[in-house]
């Protein structure tokens, strides 16, 4: 197993940057080896990647993930997969530092890059960058998901308030 790890600083609060991550299947508009992502589940997700003529389709798992923390995740179904986590750290007034750990096999698309030496740090570094542009152009998440997962379980939300009972009567 072959492990990366890369750290970008982003100009984007923890909370903006974190709730940007987890809206998987905007992915293919900024990551340029990501070519579709399909949530299955709040946990599943489906992977389309590719690098050159190279495609690779997969299924992963969301294992644990806290809110503007961190997202931990494994591929499922393949022999030789990868696993990774992705943390959110705040570095200053709106900046964040986000680090992505990848461990991956020598099979797949995953192997090709593992092959080369330094080939799956430079993916990953070049991918955080083109996250890094398009939450900074935008300068606000798209959506967010803000579930806990604990052992590839969603766990339940904050219970909200509850609600008045008092009656509402028409104002005007």
């Amino acid at each position: 197993m072959t492990t990366v790890e890369e750290t970008i600083e982003i100009a984007v609060p923890v909370r903006t940057a974190y709730d940007q991550w987890t809206q998987f299947e905007c992915f293919p508009r900024f990551m340029t080896t990501v070519k579709r992502v399909e949530q299955v589940r709040p946990a599943v997700t489906l992977w389309v990647v590719g690098l050159g003529p190279v495609r690779r389709e997969f299924a992963t798992e969301v294992v644990d993930q806290v809110p503007d923390s961190h997202l931990t995740w494994r591929s499922l179904g393949q022999r030789h997969g990868h696993r990774g986590e992705v943390t959110f750290r705040p570095t200053g007034q709106d900046r964040t530092a986000v680090t992505v750990r990848l461990s991956a096999g020598p099979r797949g698309l995953t192997g090709v890059l593992t092959a080369v030496p330094g080939a799956a740090g430079r993916v990953v570094r070049r991918e955080l960058g083109h996250f890094k542009a398009y939450i900074e152009g935008h300068g606000e998440a798209s959506g967010a998901w803000r579930g806990t997962i604990r052992d590839g379980q969603v766990r339940p939300g904050e219970s909200e308030p509850p609600r008045s009972r008092v009656a509402v009567w028409p104002v005007g």
